[in-house]
């Protein structure tokens, strides 16, 4: 009897409605959750066998619900520079409940803070992965999740960073006379020369103790200058009167640096031997870019120093936390020294819609999202990395209320479906009297 499927359709409308109007509570509930993603309901109709000499069955309707994980929220400025949101595709790699757990989750979440240990975790307990990186910044990123490590810069605390980086920018007066004699490499470190330019500039190894390289010069030739990198003292490091370079600084004639005509030990690196057993970093010189003004110059104002930059040393205490729009993560100490310590990933999905659902607002791979690629912020389909900035609940208040009205009514309308069939089973029942 048709009447039988009209109720059997009926029941499905109030289970299919309920189950609408179960999506849309969580969606208003979470309106104010950072990072959530809501849910939305398509409905498909259920349809019976029936030819067209058959009498009619009803088949009713059935929820589908569909996940808006690819849909972004607003983002919104936050109050701490840990508070990270992500402006385009990409999630957030972490681990769940602890920062040694097995299980990786993936989330949009990005309100971190350091938890009791120093590691930056969420308010649903998903603990931030991130590449590490050396003294100079660089990390491998081999595509595997193995490679990453909890986000922790709280170690670095009290720790040395040993110098890898000097530039220098200075002046070589032009009228300065010529050496005379015949000038041979490391008169000037043995005390046999006086340098017509000079300055000490201070290094330090990986222990974080203090030591002091000269750069002297002497004017070889005109537009040429002879040049030594040695340390004072020079028991400081294992090499005869404590010279670690020398060679000639050539200069064009409007008195910018002419790179090709000198000495290549002059613009590559040292690495220092320190004899206090202190290990060492190689040191790259910045003294200056091919026929540009940037480092080294030769004019007639008198040879000085304008500005020399140096990093490494003793690192004291934590004042901040930066992440740059790529991802960088870095630790700013109170004496102002800043080091890189993490690169963040993002992860990107073939369909991150079919991801699966964790609580906290977090997510697995499932099946039909395809698997996890990482990159850096930027790179390929990831999108950027915002600090101090949120990502706002992507479901819409107005949308949702308007929404919970057409379910309501439908489920309303479906039950009167049960009652009206009743009352025409009724009548089919007052038949027999």
């Amino acid at each position: 009897m048709s009447l039988y499927s009209a109720l059997y359709a009926g029941v499905s409308g109030l289970n299919a409605q309920s189950a609408a109007m179960a999506t849309v509570a969580d969606n208003i509930t979470n309106i104010n959750t950072v990072g959530y993603k809501g849910t939305d309901t398509q409905f498909s109709t259920l349809i019976n066998d029936g030819g067209a000499a058959s009498a009619y069955s009803a088949g009713g309707t059935n929820a589908v619900t569909r996940a808006l994980i690819s849909k972004q929220g607003v983002l919104q400025a936050a109050a701490s520079s840990t508070d990270l949101g992500i402006d385009g595709n990409g999630f957030f790699v972490t681990r769940a409940n602890s920062p040694t757990s097995e299980e990786i989750a993936f989330t949009r979440a990005g309100a971190f803070s350091p938890d009791q240990n120093g590691y930056l975790r969420n308010s649903g307990g998903y603990y931030l992965m991130g590449w590490p990186m050396d003294g100079a910044g660089n990390y491998a990123n081999n595509g595997s999740m193995s490679a990453l490590e909890p986000v922790r810069v709280s170690d670095l605390t009290g720790t040395a960073l040993p110098t890898s980086k000097i530039t220098l920018r200075a002046n070589l007066q032009s009228t300065t006379p010529v050496f005379s004699g015949a000038y041979a490499a490391g008169a000037m470190a043995s005390g046999t020369a006086t340098p017509d330019f000079s300055r000490a500039i201070e290094v330090y190894d990986a222990q974080g103790g203090s030591h002091t390289l000269n750069l002297a010069m002497v004017k070889a030739a005109a537009n040429q200058w002879a040049a030594e990198i040695y340390a004072v003292p020079a028991t400081d490091v294992a090499a005869a009167d404590g010279l670690m370079a020398s060679g000639t600084i050539a200069f064009n004639a409007d008195g910018s640096l002419d790179v090709a005509n000198s000495s290549p030990a002059l613009f590559g690196s040292l690495t220092p031997a320190w004899t206090n057993g202190a290990g060492a970093q190689a040191i790259s010189l910045g003294l200056g870019s091919d026929g540009k003004i940037d480092g080294l110059t030769q004019f007639g104002s008198a040879s000085a120093l304008i500005a020399s930059t140096v990093d490494g040393g003793q690192l004291g205490n934590i004042s901040s936390i930066d992440v740059s729009k790529s991802g960088v993560v870095s630790a700013i100490f109170d004496d102002g020294t800043t080091r890189k310590v993490f690169q963040l990933p993002l992860a990107t999905f073939a369909d991150p819609d079919a991801l699966e659902r964790l609580p906290g607002n977090g997510f697995a791979v499932s099946s039909e999202s395809g698997g996890a690629t990482l990159n850096p912020p930027g790179s390929l389909s990831a999108g950027m990395i915002a600090s101090n900035m949120l990502e706002a609940s992507n479901a819409d208040l107005g949308s949702e209320f308007s929404n919970m009205i057409r379910f309501q009514r439908a489920y309303s309308a479906s039950s009167k479906i049960i009652t009206t069939v009743d009352d025409m089973l009724q009548e089919v029942s007052n038949l027999k009297r």
